[in-house]
């Protein structure tokens, strides 16, 4: 397995050289990371635009749900890197130079943490959690029945490095796993793969917890819908940690409602933080958390931004580049 140190790399005068960065996106969100480079990376120096005097010498930008027009005033860079995993965000920024690469933040720690995450809901939905909590509630005591978890049928939707540490953890507890993928290949051992339209429909068909890993693409968008929740086996239940915009949020209240998904966890929203007066949060088959399943630190981007300025540098490939065709 892969691990993640967070060993502070050479100094300027020991071989980096020195890069001037800038922070693209919200200032409480992006401001926590330069401590973080200062300690893991410190010949990168990591700056708000409004602290920028000299924008053609920013080389690098560190980015999360950019403006349209932020990345306009520097004509010279050379990397530009999501925060996180997902990097639609930066995508759709209208200014993003399109031949300077991209990359997003996944390492074998976050889909470790990711894996560990989806198995909790995957648990609380097979062994019916929810129901014993409501039954705390109103002191009524009842022994449920009880599946074996290799009577239990997960379908994955995504099968990246976050999908296969998902599948792996849950083939190691004995459920029945498959994933639905482009290829529907090179998938753990003992999952079963899907792809294409048809394929998504046997999935959901098989599906008594379907999982939303999936990035989000043109494709993608809105694929967690009526048509979709119908193909699943009644009572199934959902575990959402994709992104918000693969929700149609009425189609899962429906589905609530006629009985069609017994429950749902939603960790990603359209709207976030998720508004006040959302259904969602009064609703008791849903378990809402805050797009928390998983997450990388500063310390972790500033370690992986580093080792990918060095392989740039040196006319090598760095790791988690984006494919915009694909959107990830």
């Amino acid at each position: 397995m892969e691990t993640e140190h967070h060993a502070r790399t050479p100094e300027p005068g020991a071989g980096a050289p020195t890069v001037q960065g800038v922070l693209l996106g919200s200032a409480e969100i992006m401001t926590t990371y330069i401590a973080a480079f200062e300690q893991v990376a410190p010949h990168i120096r990591l700056a708000l635009p409004d602290a920028i005097t000299d924008p053609e010498s920013v080389t690098f930008a560190l980015a999360w749900d950019p403006g349209a027009e932020d990345f306009r005033p520097y004509p010279h860079l050379r990397l530009v890197s999501s925060i996180a995993a997902g990097v639609n965000g930066i995508l759709q920024s209208s200014s993003l130079p399109s031949d300077v690469p991209l990359m997003r933040i996944a390492g074998e720690s976050q889909a470790q943490m990711m894996a560990g995450f989806v198995t909790w809901h995957v648990l609380w939905h097979h062994r019916r959690f929810g129901d014993y909590l409501r039954h705390q509630r109103q002191r009524h005591w009842e022994r449920l029945p009880k599946r074996a978890a290799a009577d239990v049928r997960v379908g994955l939707l995504g099968a990246g490095r976050m999908g296969g540490a998902v599948a792996r953890s849950l083939v190691a507890l004995d459920y029945d796993v498959a994933i639905h993928s482009r290829s529907g290949r090179n998938l753990p051992a003992g999952v079963e793969g899907f792809s294409g339209e048809a394929g998504l429909e046997r999935l959901a068909a098989r599906s008594d917890i379907l999982i939303n890993l999936l990035p989000l693409t043109p494709q993608t968008r809105g694929i967690l819908d009526a048509t979709l929740f119908a193909r699943m086996p009644r009572g199934a239940a959902l575990i959402h940690v994709g992104r918000g915009e693969h929700l149609i949020e009425d189609d899962l209240l429906a589905a609530l409602a006629s009985g069609q998904l017994a429950a749902a966890s939603l960790d990603v929203f359209a709207i976030e933080p998720l508004p006040q007066d959302h259904p969602f949060w009064r609703h008791e088959r849903i378990l809402v958390t805050p797009h928390d399943a998983c997450d990388s630190t500063p310390p972790q981007v500033a370690q992986a931004v580093a080792k990918a300025l060095q392989r740039l540098e040196s006319g090598q490939r760095p790791a988690g580049m984006v494919d915009r065709t694909a959107g990830y």
